[in-house]
């Protein structure tokens, strides 16, 4: 018998290779974020609604518009007919801040009478902020009045 018929041992090491050796293991990395060796590793993002990239990151998508066509970014157009509003009386600042300033030289009445329109009625929303100060006005000639009016009672 030659040694080609021969039936090889477990123990001849003729042409047996050895067996190949695991690499070793990478140092451990140091830092903040590695985590724990023990830990499992984080799961995949699930649930809703799903992360996704910020519009106009991808370059190759086409323009994202939230609310529909626009044909310039930025700029609103209003369909429709437009809505008119009455003009303001007084030479259009309103009665509200027409009576504010009258109360200077007509010794707060016209105040007291914008107080009680704002009080009393339904006024227009644009002229709310001038019947608002006749109110303010009101408030503070009213209390100069009274304590006005007890200093002169104690002079006498």
């Amino acid at each position: 018998m030659t040694e080609l018929d021969k039936p090889k041992s477990s123990s001849s090491s003729a042409g047996h290779h050895p067996p190949p050796q695991s690499q070793p293991l990478p140092p451990p990395q140091y830092g903040t974020f590695q985590g724990v060796s023990n830990f499992p590793p984080p799961l995949p993002a699930t649930g809703f609604p799903q992360p996704v990239p910020p519009p106009g990151s991808d370059p190759s998508a086409p323009p994202y518009y939230p609310h529909g066509y626009q044909a310039y970014p930025g700029y609103v157009v209003a369909e429709g007919r437009p809505v008119r509003e009455r003009r303001l009386g007084c030479c259009g600042i309103g009665c509200g801040w027409c009576l504010f300033i009258l109360g200077f030289f007509l010794g707060a009445i016209p105040w007291y009478v914008g107080a009680i329109i704002m009080l009393c009625s339904r006024v227009d929303y644009r002229e709310k902020p001038g019947y608002i100060a006749c109110i303010v006005a009101a408030v503070v000639a009213t209390v100069a009045i009274v304590l006005g009016a007890t200093n002169l009672a104690n002079e006498w």
